[in-house]
């Protein structure tokens, strides 16, 4: 069995307040519905399975790149943004953060009444997974978040979080039903961390006799089978840095967006008389739906698109957040009436700054694109949580709800 791996990152405190988890919740449920259109929800599990790419989902949506929080808070906006369309879209999310983490097996029987899928070994399933991480592997986690993500096919994907207090940590580990052969035997090549001492590891193939004790967990003798593990690692910095981000495929991004003679190219999202800024969050955006797994070993740099609610790289500028919100969630309504131009211009958008990428433009001035950005964050409504008074959104209430009913 193979679990797709897993994340060390710092815990942090705090709430993410309405203003960002609203917009990340018609975000967060845009990309996955883009995803979906082109790709199918099994690639959309396979998304979720991948550490790197869910941190650099979780940035590109306004959220500290680095900290526990992704976590809690992409899960639940993609539970609440998803769920009204699960039946469309074939896609259920399940569970959470701790008493809705609980409520995951009701959830899973709930649902296979309503598909004819098989609840029993479902919630079998997401009991085993947490079990493993849990239990099984005695590495100091103790899990507080569960989600089960689930098609109407079957498949399935488990995202969930476990802490450590002692050392200020909170681990992420990932899980895919497309790699899963065997949960007892190796799920892993090795535990990743910081070393803290030899741990338990029950499901060790050296394990034999310890595993008899817990038959709960396997009910037959388990072959031996190798895995993969990505490790994502990230820094303590809570500040974005050069060197946490490819600074040539950043510097891709920023010509597209200046560079007019390119901007003409994408003439289907032009059509919307996008700003340079505007465009700049788009082509992460569209990176993020249609970039390959190599394109995101960097997650920092996706929070270039949005900035950060604590203000890392720069506050989260409402007037472009709200700006490319409508424009993908027009195309995504466009797309289901026949009409997917601007959709797939969204692909050729992701082509298009890789080719600029192949150019050996200059790589990004770092210190300068984020001197930029904080300049300009005042004419882009920027707001962070340390703001004492709310500001009024770009788009009206009224304009909001025109945008995205």
């Amino acid at each position: 069995m193979k679990r797709s791996g897993f994340a060390d990152l710092p815990l942090h405190g705090g709430r993410v307040p309405a203003w960002l988890a609203e917009r990340m919740e018609k975000l967060g449920s845009a990309i996955a519905e883009s995803i979906i259109h082109h790709y199918g929800t099994a690639e959309f599990l396979s998304r979720l399975s991948d550490p790197f790419w869910f941190q650099a989902l979780g940035a590109v949506m306004g959220m500290d790149w680095h900290s526990s929080g992704i976590t809690t808070s992409v899960i639940g906006a993609l539970k609440r943004g998803l769920q009204s369309r699960a039946g469309e879209l074939g896609l259920f999310i399940c569970g959470g953060r701790g008493k809705q983490s609980r409520k995951t097996p009701s959830e899973l029987l709930a649902l296979a009444d309503s598909t004819g899928l098989d609840g029993l070994s479902l919630v079998r399933t997401s009991r085993l997974t947490a079990k493993v991480d849990n239990n099984a592997i005695a590495d100091g986690f103790q899990i507080y978040l569960h989600s089960f993500i689930v098609t109407a096919a079957g498949d399935w994907a488990v995202v969930q979080q476990g802490l450590n207090e002692a050392s200020g940590l909170a681990r992420r580990y990932h899980w895919h039903s497309a790699s899963v052969r065997d949960f007892t035997c190796e799920p892993h090549t090795g535990i990743v961390g910081q070393h803290s001492g030899e741990i338990l590891n029950l499901v060790d193939h050296r394990a034999r006799s310890a595993q008899e004790a817990l038959l709960e967990i396997a009910s037959e003798r388990p072959d031996r089978t190798l895995s993969d593990i990505r490790r994502l690692t990230l820094p303590r910095n809570h500040d974005v840095r050069a060197s946490d981000v490819d600074l040539k495929r950043l510097g891709a991004v920023l010509t597209l967006s200046y560079e007019r003679q390119l901007r003409d190219f994408a003439s289907l999202l032009l059509t919307e008389n996008l700003g340079p800024r505007t465009l700049q969050t788009l082509a992460l955006v569209a990176e993020v739906v249609h970039g390959a797994p190599s394109r995101f070993s960097d997650p920092a740099r996706f929070s270039f698109a949005l900035g950060g609610k604590d203000g890392h790289p720069f506050p989260v500028p409402l007037k472009t957040y709200d700006e490319s919100l409508g424009l993908l969630r027009r195309s995504l309504e466009a797309a289901k009436l026949g009409r997917s131009e601007k959709l797939d211009g969204f692909k050729r958008l992701d082509s298009l700054t890789r080719a600029v990428e192949k150019r050996a433009e200059p790589a990004a001035d770092f210190e300068a694109v984020v001197t930029h950005e904080r300049r300009i964050s005042p004419s882009l409504d920027g707001r962070t949580v340390f703001d004492r008074k709310p500001k009024e959104s770009a788009v009206s209430k009224h304009e909001q709800l025109q945008l995205f009913s």
